[in-house]
C-alpha cells in the first residue's frame, strides 16, 4: 500500500472515479478565445498573465492557512501523479475540488477526507491543531492575568497565525508569516501594473502590491479603498478577506469571564481572513443590469425594520459609495477555490470589520458569471418533476436566480455595522447570510415598484429561489454549514407563513403574495439578533428555525435519488 508522507488514501479507485466524474460538475472559466478576451489591450493582456500567477502563488498561502498538511500532501500527489498512478491521479483531483485534505462537500454529514485520519481542526492552521478550546480558553485568562493585553489583541485579530509560544501563544502577522509568497505575489503585481492601459486599474495594484509588503492594516485600508472605486476598469483582481472558516476564535465569546474581559479591555475579536483571489475580465452587458440596483439602495435602507435602532453605513439621500461589476472569471484560487458544498456566485467586500469601511470607504460587489452559468439541465428538470406542482415550472428560469443573488449582495450594506454583525460570535455568519438572504426577497416587490424588474420576473425569482435553494439535499451539519443551514431556516419560515405548501402529492406550490411579508418578518428577528449582541440569543434563533421532520426527510432522499453533484472542478486555461 502506497503512503504519503505516512498517510494512506482514504478512497479506493472505484470510489474515486465515482466521486470525480459521476458526483462532478466542470465549472469552466473563460479561454484567450472568449470575446471579453478579445476586447482587452494588449497591455491589459499582458498584464493578465502576471495577475494570474500572483492568484496561484495565493493559493499556497490559502492551504497553508487551512490545514498543515495540505502543501506536503498535495506535493505528494503530484509526484506519483506524474509516474501514472491512477490512485493519486483520481485523489489529487479530488484534493483540487476542496483545495485541501479534507472538507464537508454540503451533502454529507461527515466531511470528506482524502487520507484516512487526516482532518482538519476548527481553528484550521491558524491555530495550533493541538491546541483544544478549553486550553485555548485557559490560556487566554491567564495572559490576560499577566496584563498582556497587546498581544491578546493580536491573537484575535484577523491577519495573524497564532503559535504556541511555550505555555503561552503568540501572533504572527500574515505579512511576516507568508513574507516569502507576499513578496512573490507583490512583484507580479506590480509587472501587471506596469502592463494595465487602466489609470485607476495601476494606482490599485501599486497600493495593493505595498499591503502585502508592509505589516501595517493602513495598507489594506488604502488598498481596499482604491479597488472600490473601480467601476469601469477592463481586469478585475482581488484578493478575498473574509472569515467564515475559523471556528476556534469565535469561541471565545461563549466563555463568560472571557467575554467580560474583551469587553472591559475593549478588545475587537475578529475571525481569521481566509485568503482568496479572483482574476478577470469586466462583462459590460451585465455589468448595466447591476448598476439598475444600485440605484434604489439608499431608499431600502430606510425600510430597513428596526433602523431607528442602529446606524447605517448606507442611509437614505446618502452616497452610495458602492461599485457593482459582473466578471468573466480566468482564476479563482485559494478561498474561492475551496469547493465545500458549492461555489460563491457572487461577493460584497470589504466586510465591515475592515478598517476601509470603518474610516468611511465603499464597497464592491463582484458577480461571477461562469459559476453561476454552471448548472445541470437535466437534472434540474427531473427536480421540477419530482418536487413542483406543473402550474408552477414555466416560473423557473436559473437566470432570475441572479436577481436574487444582486439582492443578497446589496443586502450586505444594509442594517447594523459589523459591531452587532460580530457579537453572534460562533453564529455570526448563519445570522449574517440569513439577513442578506431576507433582505433580498423582502424588498424584490419595491423593484417592481421601480420598473426594474416585472411582476413576471418576481414570480419567476420567488420560484427559482425557493426550488434551487431552499429544497435541501441533507440536514445541514450544525453549525458549520452556514448556507445550507441559512436555506432551511427560511425554507421553514415560509412553511409556517403559508407561503408555500405542499400537496397531496407532495407537489409544492408557492403563495407568491405571502413570500416577501414572510421574509420581512424573519428579517426583523435577524435584526433583532444582531442588536441582541448575544451567541446564546442567536444560537436559539437558530435553534427555533431549524426543524427537520418528516416532509424534509423526503426532499432530502428524493433529492439523492435524483443524483446530486457534490463536487466542482474548475477548469482554468491561463
Amino acid at each position: 500500500m502506497t503512503t504519503y508522507n505516512g498517510y494512506e488514501l482514504n478512497y479506493s479507485i472505484e470510489e474515486l472515479k465515482n466521486m470525480t466524474s459521476n458526483e462532478m460538475t466542470d465549472v469552466v472559466l473563460i479561454s484567450n478565445e472568449h470575446p471579453s478576451y478579445n476586447t482587452l489591450s494588449d497591455g491589459d493582456k499582458k498584464a493578465l498573465e502576471h495577475l494570474v500567477k500572483a492568484a496561484q502563488i495565493l493559493n499556497n498561502v490559502s492551504l497553508e492557512q487551512d490545514n498543515k498538511h495540505n502543501l506536503e500532501l498535495k506535493k505528494a500527489l503530484e509526484k506519483e501523479a506524474q509516474n501514472n498512478n491512477e490512485h493519486a491521479i483520481l485523489s489529487l483531483k479530488l484534493f483540487n475540488s476542496i483545495n485541501g485534505v479534507s472538507g464537508l462537500n454540503g451533502i454529507d454529514e461527515k466531511p470528506i477526507t482524502i487520507f484516512k485520519d487526516l482532518t482538519t481542526p476548527i481553528g484550521k492552521n491558524f491555530y495550533p491543531d493541538d491546541l483544544s478550546i478549553e486550553e485555548f480558553h485557559s490560556i487566554l485568562l491567564t495572559m490576560f492575568e499577566n496584563n498582556e493585553i497587546d498581544e491578546i489583541k493580536k491573537i484575535l485579530s484577523s491577519r495573524t497565525m497564532v503559535r504556541r509560544d511555550n505555555s503561552k501563544l503568540k501572533a504572527i502577522d500574515y505579512t511576516i508569516y507568508f513574507k516569502k509568497e507576499f513578496e512573490e505575489m507583490a512583484n507580479e503585481l506590480e509587472v501587471a501594473a506596469f502592463y494595465t492601459t487602466d489609470a485607476l486599474f495601476k494606482e490599485y495594484l501599486s497600493w495593493q502590491a505595498q499591503a502585502l509588503l508592509q505589516n501595517n492594516e493602513d495598507m489594506d485600508m488604502l488598498a481596499d479603498k482604491h479597488w472600490a472605486k473601480m467601476q469601469e476598469t477592463p481586469l478585475e483582481f482581488t484578493i478575498s478577506r473574509e472569515n467564515y472558516d475559523d471556528e476556534m476564535s469565535s469561541t471565545v465569546l461563549e466563555n463568560e469571564k472571557l467575554s467580560k474581559l474583551i469587553a472591559k479591555h475593549n478588545i475587537e475579536l475578529v475571525s481569521k481572513d481566509m485568503l482568496g483571489a479572483r482574476v478577470g475580465i469586466l462583462n459590460k452587458e451585465g455589468t448595466s443590469l447591476l448598476l439598475n440596483f444600485k440605484d434604489t439602495m439608499a431608499e431600502l435602507s430606510a425600510q430597513m425594520p428596526l433602523s431607528n435602532q442602529y446606524t447605517q453605513t448606507i442611509s437614505k439621500n446618502s452616497e452610495v459609495k458602492q461599485t457593482m461589476v459582473d466578471v468573466d472569471l480566468v482564476a479563482l484560487t485559494g478561498d474561492y477555490a475551496q469547493a465545500r458544498g458549492g461555489m460563491t456566485v457572487a461577493q460584497n467586500l470589504p466586510n465591515n470589520d475592515k478598517l476601509s469601511i470603518k474610516t468611511g470607504g465603499g464597497r464592491r460587489n463582484v458577480y461571477h458569471r461562469q459559476v453561476r452559468q454552471s448548472h445541470d439541465p437535466i437534472r434540474t428538470q427531473k427536480m421540477l418533476d419530482a418536487f413542483l406542482h406543473p402550474d408552477f415550472h414555466k416560473y423557473y428560469n436559473p437566470e432570475a436566480d441572479h436577481i436574487f443573488v444582486i439582492g443578497h449582495e446589496n443586502g450586505h450594506s444594509l442594517g447594523p455595522t459589523s459591531e452587532y454583525q460580530n457579537s453572534p460570535g460562533l453564529y455570526k455568519s448563519i445570522i449574517e447570510e440569513n439577513k442578506a438572504d431576507t433582505i433580498s426577497i423582502s424588498f424584490m416587490p419595491e423593484y417592481v415598484k421601480r420598473n426594474i424588474i416585472s411582476e413576471e420576473k418576481l414570480k419567476e425569482i420567488y420560484t427559482t429561489w425557493i426550488t434551487r435553494r431552499l429544497l435541501l439535499c441533507a440536514k445541514p451539519v450544525f453549525p458549520t454549514e452556514t448556507y445550507k443551514i441559512v436555506d432551511l431556516i427560511e425554507f421553514n419560515t415560509l412553511l409556517e407563513a403559508n407561503a408555500i405548501y405542499f400537496d397531496e402529492n407532495k407537489l409544492l406550490h408557492i403563495n407568491f403574495e405571502k413570500v416577501s411579508p414572510a421574509m420581512y418578518s424573519l428579517l426583523t428577528k435577524v435584526i433583532e439578533v444582531q442588536l441582541k449582541k448575544s451567541p446564546d440569543f442567536a444560537k436559539q434563533h437558530i435553534i427555533n428555525h431549524t426543524t427537520w421532520n418528516d416532509l424534509h426527510e423526503y426532499i432530502a432522499t428524493t433529492q439523492m435519488k435524483l443524483g446530486v453533484k457534490k463536487y466542482k472542478n474548475i477548469v482554468s486555461y491561463f
